[in-house]
């Protein structure tokens, strides 16, 4: 087994085997269009339909390319459509208030691919399914459980099970849920919260999590693939050994090539740096594979994205979510009457929060930090990610205690909770930014350990920051500045994005809790 960042280059020998990506089809084609600027979002290509057989289409570029009237912009569209599952906004009414609002958006950011383009890059679902909204017009996998709380909300009993249901056939057709249906993502996977919806269709009286204990298991394999063999201080895909008694997960991707849905944007990137341009890809995929895409907790330098070092850190919230992902496996297989198999888990489980406790944890600084495992040492940024061991409840009620006082301190803002203190970066994932998943998992897991003071007011301070910038336009976004008479929130690869699933679900949630509804 191979040690340290050495595994980093044979696990290239990885790929997934699975469905053909845009680049793969179009090679040069799909290399000279995103780095020529015709479309000023890379995602626009890579999404887009091939109207002929990818070797005709082939065939007539190596034709025509070497003309001197050639001109790529006709050619590109002589030859694609865009993609057909366009997002149709919706309109709210004057005095529509932001419930009634939700409600109604969901047929707006309902699709269906059942019968998807030949040579798409979508990958057919079974089931309708909930997208995000703007850019994203494919179904993603943490952004849908955030959806799922709202879908709860608003009495969506179908499409509730439908979301799941399209996970748990993913998981079953290519051994993982990845980041979202299209080709291009499968490389990857994304915060795994599968267990948690699960547990939410159980909870809400829809299905039996134990009906989904395959798809579980075969999830867990996924994140624990070459675990066996490693030595401490070794490395395999998303496994790291610390010691002999310590395992926990990194983000990975199994490509090292830029990203086909910002292909420009990384091949640029890695034009400006001497790092070798395999490593910084792989670092920028592991990191939109933790959904933080991108955030300074990631970076060596929080103002210069060449620094990121995605692969070499230990993440808070992913080991808390595998945790959950092990105590649920545990749960289930004792009510499966596999005894053996539930001990194991349960083992995982607990072995899982020591380790957490012993390389996340400092008790000097009174929270959860991301660990550097390259470096052996914890980040020195304080993050909301550090309330994730409360939402999934591995925290102490001592760490718990901590952790609220410190984020009441240093991390809360006027809208609600800020994503970082980094405040250079010009990233997304950071301050002053907020988004509706960290509000929701820092608001349940106060509750968790009894602090709801803290909760309601965070609840408070959110609902009232989503509501004023829908009085005002009559919209939900992606993500918010949390501070009064601050512009729309920037920062990232991309402009600020309407709809937006997981504001919506979060939002709706919130609002039920509030007229006395259990949700999540």
């Amino acid at each position: 087994m191979p040690t340290g960042l050495q595994a980093d280059h044979e696990a290239d020998e990885r790929i997934l085997d699975a469905a053909v990506t845009p680049h793969d089809r179009f090679g040069e084609l799909f290399e000279t269009v995103a780095l020529a600027h015709l479309f000023e979002d890379s995602k626009t290509f890579a999404d887009s339909v091939p109207k002929r057989s990818p070797t005709h289409i082939m065939a007539a570029f190596e034709a025509a390319r070497h003309e001197p009237d050639f001109d790529l912009r006709a050619f590109v569209d002589e030859y694609f459509d865009d993609d057909p599952l366009q997002c149709t906004g919706y309109e709210a009414g004057p005095k529509e208030d932001i419930a009634k609002h939700i409600d109604q958006l969901w047929p707006a950011l309902t699709r269906n691919s059942r019968q998807h383009p030949l040579w798409s890059s979508l990958l057919s679902l079974s089931h309708d399914y909930v997208v995000p909204g703007g850019r994203f017009r494919e179904f993603y996998y943490w952004d849908s459980y955030f959806t799922m709380l709202g879908l709860a909300a608003s009495g969506e009993d179908a499409l509730l099970c439908s979301v799941t249901d399209n996970c748990a056939d993913l998981i079953s057709r290519y051994g993982h849920m990845p980041n979202g249906n299209r080709s291009y993502y499968l490389s990857r996977s994304q915060l795994p919260m599968f267990s948690m919806m699960v547990a939410l269709l159980e909870q809400s009286g829809q299905r039996r999590a134990i009906d989904y204990l395959p798809q579980l298991k075969r999830e867990y394999a996924f994140w624990m693939d070459g675990e066996a063999d490693l030595a401490p201080g070794e490395c395999y895909r998303r496994c790291v050994r610390l010691d002999a008694d310590s395992l926990l997960n990194r983000h990975w991707d199994d490509r090292n090539t830029p990203r086909e849905e910002s292909y420009r944007e990384d091949y640029e990137l890695a034009q400006e740096t001497d790092r070798p341009s395999h490593e910084l890809y792989r670092d920028l995929r592991a990191g939109a594979e933790s959904g933080w895409d991108f955030s300074g907790r990631w970076l060596d330098d929080t103002q210069d994205l060449k620094t990121i070092r995605t692969t070499a850190f230990i993440p808070i919230e992913l080991n808390a979510m595998l945790y959950h992902l092990e105590f649920i496996l545990a749960k289930l297989c004792k009510a499966n009457d596999e005894g053996e198999e539930a001990e194991v888990f349960s083992d995982r489980a607990e072995r899982r929060r020591e380790a957490v406790d012993r390389y996340l944890w400092c008790e000097e600084r009174g929270a959860y930090y991301d660990y550097d495992w390259q470096r052996g040492e914890r980040s020195i940024h304080l993050t909301a990610a550090c309330v994730a061991p409360l939402y999934l409840q591995l925290a102490s009620k001592h760490q718990a205690e901590r952790v609220v006082n410190i984020v009441v301190q240093r991390l809360l803002a006027p809208g609600g909770l800020v994503t970082t203190e980094i405040n250079d970066s010009h990233q997304q994932w950071d301050h002053p930014n907020g988004w509706a998943p960290l509000q929701w998992m820092a608001i349940e897991g106060f509750r968790h350990y009894g602090f709801d003071e803290a909760a309601e007011d965070l609840a408070d301070r959110w609902l009232k920051l989503v509501d004023d910038l829908y009085q005002r336009e009559h919209k939900l976004v992606e993500k918010y500045v949390l501070y009064p008479g601050a512009e729309l929130a920037g920062g990232g690869e991309y402009p600020l994005q309407d709809g937006f699933g997981w504001t919506n679900g979060v939002t709706r949630a919130l609002l039920a809790q509030r007229q006395g509804m259990t949700v999540g």
